[in-house]
């Protein structure tokens, strides 16, 4: 049965809210049967079922699809030479091919018999319903190291562009996976090398369903034969970036049936083929995840209503992102930032991060994402160039440079410009002040936010100047799309917490809420007491909590049994046991405050010296100078390191945590203005 599709929308690409409505066989269900339902399903969505089962009826398929496509007729000679030269090129792999479908308008200059050059696409990317869906199933290669047969494929245009690899429910799904993998090692490669074009990889058992991109194992080979060259355990498996399709209210959908319904809607399958693949400059396909895309797509949406309806330049034409951290921001804000740039009333976007090393590391992102897409700066001169250079179109930068841009050149000509300003996690207290100059200076702008950790009223700072910029929704606008750290570690995308509680505090009898809320509550987390009893804590589990001496190796087969002969004394062996202790997890131990940071690093080094047994190498770091605007009206260094503006306590504090580093690592730093740079940038590292 064919099914025609009357009418196809734009909706979004992931689904607002999706509810099952399917009847699940309750008897058992074959590969075979669950392999028909999926395909039944496809062509009620409008593809095109094919019995091809042979090479050569997928390249007459093909040459067919692209010739409607490009609205052209190829002469036998004419395709055969656009076949070998442009397809099937032996010296093509699954890179070359890959850049051949994801870079630029995926088209290829042809000169046909009669001289004249055509451009044939192999995917039109500017209207994506113009492309054509079929689906094939138990496709045979016997040309491979072995006979394989496929389960089912999806063309586009012809070309094989996305692999579904089934297993019978209660099959595990890595089957699947591997099965593919031993497809990509035997045949894919083979005759015309046509499956080295597939970019997505489905995998299913019926009841679990996931997608990936053709470049994850590939990639994950290359890494472990590098590290087997250098001799190190490589111990990723590239099955871990596998992911799960989901609504935009980060709902799993893992069935099948349910996966086919929203994931092969022809709308989200050639969007996500089209306009949701980054393919890096390190060869590598990204294959954004569900929340990504939604994300994306609730920003262009909110630009386009607010420009429709002249709400530019105010809080309704932004909004914020709650994506957390780890969770592929900076390639959520690319893309973003790269399909913006491309509606046609937008002039410039603005990426604006909060120090010069993010803006250094968010630019180093985005060149791996494409290369020479966005442009950094490295002073305030240059990035007033770039604002006035129309083919600059994406720029990195960081607050402090705009700032100094603001004060200094009022009414540029690019306040007139309508501009997208994206920040990344920008909660500091200076922005109330650069929100205020933003607003009063850019005339037709759209605000956005991202971040991992919102301000809500509930913990806003309540001593800002600024009283109607204290929430992140207040500065930025509503709250566009949410994906915490709760469906991060229930997607596997971040490293799930263990979280362990451990009383500090005495909890006083009949205490009511009113006593509670007139608790000083810096006195009482920095209360002497509490901090002691953290600090011993810490000292004495910490070799457990971060896995420290695992392994149980002889203590006289890891050392040198002379020098503990020589040692006199049990303090002498302790400090030959520290010097071998087995390398585990580091820690992190984050502080509310600088003075807190201070009290805390003062108790380590006191208890520690009471019991040598106990001694860690412990650094402290924080920032402990504002980010000051010179005289001349132009940002010189950004965080400057210039240790003259501290106080004398701090500085004090400052000389002797680096006396303590000068002693443990045999150095010789100190605090003044030759040392500073040097000084900060060992506490950052440390």
């Amino acid at each position: 049965m064919t099914y025609n599709i009357v009418t196809q929308s734009n909706e979004s690409t992931v689904v607002a809210e999706y509810t099952s409505g399917s009847v699940r066989s309750e008897a058992f269900q074959s590969e075979a049967a669950l392999e028909k339902e999926f395909i039944d399903l496809l062509q009620t969505q409008g593809y095109e079922y094919l019995p091809i089962h042979t090479e050569a009826d997928l390249i007459a398929n093909l040459r067919k699809q692209l010739e409607a496509l490009n609205g052209i007729q190829f002469t036998d000679d004419e395709w055969r030479r656009f076949f070998s030269e442009h397809i099937a090129n032996t010296n093509d792999g699954i890179v070359e091919k890959t850049r051949k479908l994801q870079e630029g308008d995926s088209r290829i200059n042809f000169k046909r018999d009669d001289g004249l050059t055509k451009n044939i696409a192999l995917i039109n990317k500017a209207d994506i319903h113009a492309n054509r869906l079929q689906v094939i199933n138990q496709y045979e290669n016997n040309a491979g190291t072995y006979k394989n047969r496929y389960d089912v494929t999806v063309l586009v245009n012809g070309l094989p562009l996305v692999h579904i690899e089934l297993k019978r429910r209660g099959v595990a799904i890595r089957e699947a996976f591997n099965q593919i993998n031993r497809y990509q090692r035997d045949s894919f490669w083979a005759g015309s090398g046509l499956f080295e074009y597939v970019q997505i990889f489905v995998i299913s058992n019926g009841t679990n369903t996931k997608y990936y991109s053709n470049t994850t194992r590939d990639s994950h080979i290359r890494d472990a034969k590098k590290a087997q060259s250098a001799k190190k355990q490589k111990t990723s498996n590239s099955f871990e970036f596998t992911s799960f399709w989901a609504d935009a209210n980060n709902r799993v959908i893992p069935d099948l049936i349910d996966f086919t319904k929203t994931f092969f809607s022809k709308h989200t399958l050639l969007n996500i083929l089209t306009k949701y693949c980054v393919f890096s400059s390190e060869n590598m396909l990204l294959v954004m995840r569900p929340y990504q895309i939604a994300a994306t797509e609730k920003i262009l949406n909110k630009i386009e209503i607010s420009n429709n309806y002249k709400q530019y330049g105010t809080i309704n034409g932004g909004g914020y992102i709650w994506h957390t951290t780890g969770s592929g921001k900076t390639l959520t804000s690319f893309k973003t930032a790269q399909l913006a740039t491309a509606l046609p009333y937008i002039d410039k976007v603005l990426f604006v991060v909060d120090r010069k090393d993010l803006d250094y590391q968010t630019m180093k992102e985005y060149d791996r994402f494409q290369k020479g897409a966005a442009n950094s700066n490295t002073s305030t001169a240059v990035l007033k160039k770039q604002l006035e250079d129309a083919n600059a179109r994406i720029i990195i930068t960081t607050i402090q440079k705009l700032d100094v841009f603001i004060k200094k050149y009022k009414g540029h000509p690019v306040f007139e410009k309508h501009v997208v300003i994206i920040f990344d996690e920008c909660h500091r207290s200076q922005f109330g002040d650069m929100h205020v100059a933003i607003t009063k200076s850019f005339k037709k702008y759209h605000l956005f936010g991202f971040t991992g950790t919102p301000i809500f009223a509930v913990n806003a700072n309540t001593g800002t100047k600024h009283a109607d910029l204290k929430t992140t929704e207040q500065v930025f606008g509503a709250k566009l799309h949410t994906y915490t750290i709760v469906n991060a570690i229930n997607d596997k995308n971040v490293l799930p917490f263990r979280i362990d509680y451990i009383k500090t505090m005495e909890q006083e009898p009949d205490i009511d809420d009113k006593q509670v809320a007139d608790i000083d509550r810096e006195k009482a987390f920095n209360a002497p007491k509490r901090i002691r009893e953290i600090v011993a804590y810490i000292l004495e589990n910490f070799n457990r909590k971060t896995y420290r001496n695992e392994k149980s190796y002889s203590f006289n087969a890891l050392t040198n049994i002379a020098e503990v002969a020589a040692a006199k004394d049990a303090k002498a062996v302790e400090e030959i046991k520290q010097k071998l202790r087995l390398s585990g997890f580091n820690s992190i131990f984050c502080i509310s405050s600088i003075e807190a940071a201070k009290l805390y690093y003062n108790e380590f080094r006191r208890q520690m010296n009471e019991n040598q047994s106990r001694k860690l190498k412990i650094a402290t770091i924080f920032s402990y100078a504002a980010n000051e605007e010179e005289g001349d009206g132009l940002l010189g260094e950004e965080n400057s390191e210039d240790t003259s503006a501290l106080d004398s306590t701090s500085r004090d504090f400052l000389e002797s945590a680096i006396r303590d580093y000068n002693e443990m690592f045999r150095t010789n730093y100190d605090t003044s203005s030759e040392n500073s740079r040097i000084i900060i940038k060992i506490f950052r590292s440390a």
